[in-house]
């Protein structure tokens, strides 16, 4: 088993070994005495070594607050042949994290000899606000700690409190992180030539009134040193600046070098956690610009621009974001290059699309200053002799093909920019050059589908959706007959037209940021249709056969509607609610005796036009006695009958006669299995013979009906027959509708 020696965090012993003690500055104040929450950005680094031989055990170091972290070492070419971790305490749950591995194996400078205070170093870490710390770190082959780079140490930032926004929401006025309960800080060097100071210098005011949201970056005039701005085929994203996301200038005094053009981008993630709000890019920001200037001796951040996961994008290196700012962001390969970096670690889970779609607009729109596409690739000149991830080897001075937008690792041995960002690569690469994928028309409102064909009255909304975000779409068209009747931004999800009468082909074609057009989509037929449908017969009702109350007497609501398309649904309004498909003609409803009844109904066809017709009836009860009579007849009383009473006969001939106007009318009866026949005679002609027996008893039961076309005078008369055996006829009245 091998042997691993350790590194642990202790304290450093000063002179005659004596404990240095810090003296921590009181917050600023205003004038009026109010505590000011602005604060700058601070690093602090602290002295790795072994307490002694063979020991493992690691204190816990308190600190003042802090949110970034690195480890450092002298000997920028050396690598960290082992493994560096780091866990943390949280400043506000007191709670420590799990280990976390830094990663170590990052590029070097290209050109070393040039910075004399630049150091070997992992990659920074967000954290979070902090004020605990534990490091340790382990040669790779577990023997001893003399392969280890010297002059180890950990750097702690303290990204401070910078941007009016981060002002405004700022809730702690104490003092920035300074080192340590039970550690000793590392003397401050006096800053030399181009070496990293482990504290940066206070800065002045960063532009708090500059906007947050937009670029406000003013590129260097051209010189016979800086290039012009090339204009770009796409339009420019918009940019928080460096004095918006809080840059402290004092860092970097350095002037901009420049390429000759971009010819690719490489894509790379910060690393760290991707639990950040927002709100705390900036700070994330700030804390890697420090990180890189004083720990890393850089003179700016590495990246040209970063990225955060709700899609906002920072400038990075200064010298102008239109500009062919050289950063140090991919080894071997910057010369020619620019380098975006999505804030969070990417191996297991990808980048949120918010992310994804803004690195696509800021690649395409820097490689479209130089008139290329981002799906394409491009020969790039090896600056460096060395391998990629997969084992790729270059040479210095010769060229290698590389897709236009590329990861960190296609050019450096390196994870980055993390598995799952890496595989979402070729996502980005499609929605930067274009054409728009996925354009689906997915509904449209103001029309109703009838087997394969839309009807609408005129006015139809479009509806899609699309695969490549809007904010890279230049403009979506409404095709009708195939010509352009309506265009919308790149961002709507919809478009409205109005149609002219007849049918139409409906389709949408989709126009990229780049001028790439979508073929259109299927187009869909849409009918507008503007003629109502019609009642060919006006609803009615009819008496029909069942048992009659005085609250509902039995009818048969009928009508017949017609449409010149298509007829979709009829709809009863009135006096109660139904719907009915556009074939069924009639419904048995019920009606309230005496009472006028408005039946309202509404025919609607496919493209919405509606007809209404709303008829008035009145169903009437004409009791026996209103009916005049001849032979014999006898009254009955019962709850049974309608009004409580009835006629009775069994003689043969006898009969009652009503007279009444009306469409339409029913002779009510009781029936039993003694009940007997009875003749019919309507307008004086015999038209039926009635048999009312019945196995059960009945009453109020509506044995006969007859109706007409129209409302008019008649006569219904009943005679008895006198049926052997079972002569008696039993009349509770007629029903007529009025």
């Amino acid at each position: 088993m091998k042997r691993r020696a350790w590194l642990t965090l202790g304290a450093v012993v000063l002179g005659g070994g004596g404990i240095a003690t810090y003296a921590v500055a009181s917050p600023p104040t205003d004038a009026a005495g109010d505590v000011q929450p602005k604060r700058p950005v601070k690093v602090y680094d602290l002295t790795l070594k072994s307490t002694e031989a063979g020991k493992r055990e690691l204190p816990r170091t308190e600190t003042k607050q802090f949110s970034l972290l690195g480890v450092s070492w002298t000997g920028v070419t050396k690598p960290l042949e082992g493994k560096a971790q780091v866990r943390t305490r949280s400043s506000e749950t007191g709670e420590w994290t799990a280990w976390q591995d830094l990663e170590t194996n990052i590029d070097p400078p290209e050109d070393p000899g040039e910075r004399s205070g630049a150091r070997g170093a992992s990659e920074p870490l967000w954290v979070g606000p902090s004020d605990g710390v534990q490091v340790q770190v382990v040669h790779e082959d577990g023997s001893t700690s003399a392969g280890l780079p010297k002059g180890l140490e950990v750097n702690l930032v303290d990204p401070g409190i910078a941007t009016a926004a981060e002002q405004r929401t700022a809730g702690d006025d104490t003092d920035p992180a300074a080192f340590a309960v039970d550690g000793t800080p590392t003397p401050t060097p006096s800053p030399t030539g181009s070496e990293s100071t482990s504290a940066a210098p206070t800065p002045t005011d960063p532009a708090t009134s500059a906007s947050p949201s937009q670029s406000s970056t003013v590129s260097p005039a051209p010189t016979a040193t800086t290039p012009t701005a090339p204009p770009s085929t796409v339009p420019e994203p918009a940019i928080v600046s460096r004095a918006g996301w809080g840059a402290d200038e004092a860092l970097s005094p350095d002037p901009s070098e420049y390429n000759a053009d971009v010819k690719a981008v490489f894509v790379h993630h910060t690393d760290g956690t991707n639990d950040y709000s927002c709100t705390e890019s900036a700070a994330i920001v700030r804390g890697i610009y420090a990180y890189h200037t004083q720990t890393n001796g850089w003179n700016d951040v590495g990246y040209n621009f970063l990225v955060d996961k709700c899609g906002t994008i920072f400038e990075g290196r200064k010298g102008g974001v239109d500009l062919p700012v050289l950063g140090a962001h991919t080894y071997g390969w910057n010369r020619e290059s620019a380098g975006i970096a999505v804030l969070g670690n990417y191996t297991d889970a990808g980048a949120s699309n918010a992310a994804l779609t803004s690195v696509a607009r800021i690649a395409a729109w820097k490689l479209g200053q130089y008139g290329v596409d981002p799906g394409s690739t491009v020969q790039l000149k090896a600056g460096a002799t060395q391998k990629n991830l997969a084992g790729t080897s270059f040479t210095a001075g010769s060229s290698y093909t590389f897709n236009r937008i590329s990861g960190h690792r296609d050019g450096y041995a390196t994870e980055c920019p993390g598995t799952s960002l890496y595989a979402q690569l070729p996502t980005i690469r499609a929605w930067a050059s274009g054409p728009v994928q996925g354009l689906k028309l997915t509904t449209l409102t103001g029309t109703t589908l009838s087997g394969s064909t839309y009807w609408t009255k005129g006015a139809i909304t479009a509806k899609w959706s699309t695969i490549t975000p809007g904010a890279l779409i230049s403009k979506v068209e409404l095709l009708v007959d195939g010509q352009v009747v309506t265009t919308a931004p790149g961002t709507a999800t919809s478009a409205s037209t109005t149609l002219a009468a007849g049918s139409h082909k409906v389709a949408l074609r989709a126009v990229h940021q780049s001028g790439r057009t979508t073929p259109a989509t299927t187009a869909l037929t849409v009918v507008a249709d503007t003629t109502a449908p019609t009642f060919s017969t006006t609803p009615k009702i009819t008496l029909r056969t069942g048992t009659v109350n005085t609250t509902a007497v039995p009818v048969t609501l009928g009508w017949k509607a017609a449409d010149s398309q298509a007829l979709k649904s009829v709809s009863l309004l009135s006096p109660t609610t139904a719907t009915f498909g556009p074939t069924t003609t009639s419904s048995s409803r019920t009606a309230k005796s005496g009472t006028a009844s408005t039946w309202s109904m509404k025919a609607y066809d496919v493209a919405g036009n509606t007809r209404t017709s709303s008829p008035s009836y009145t169903p009437m009860i004409l009791q026996e006695t209103s009916a005049t009579k001849s032979g014999s007849w006898t009254s009955r009383s019962s709850t049974s009958y309608l009004g409580g009473k009835s006629y009775s006969s069994g003689s043969k001939g006898a009969s009652l006669t009503w007279t009444f106007t009306g469409r339409s009318a029913s002779w009510v009866v009781s029936r039993a299995s003694t009940s007997g026949q009875a003749y019919v005679y309507v307008d004086g002609t015999k038209v039926a013979t009635v048999d009312l027996k019945s196995s059960t008893t009945k009453y109020r039961d509506a044995i006969w009906t007859k109706s007409w076309a129209g409302s008019a005078k008649h006569t219904v008369k009943i005679v008895v027959v006198g049926t052997s055996g079972r002569p008696t006829v039993t009349t509770d009245g007629l029903v007529y509708i009025k």
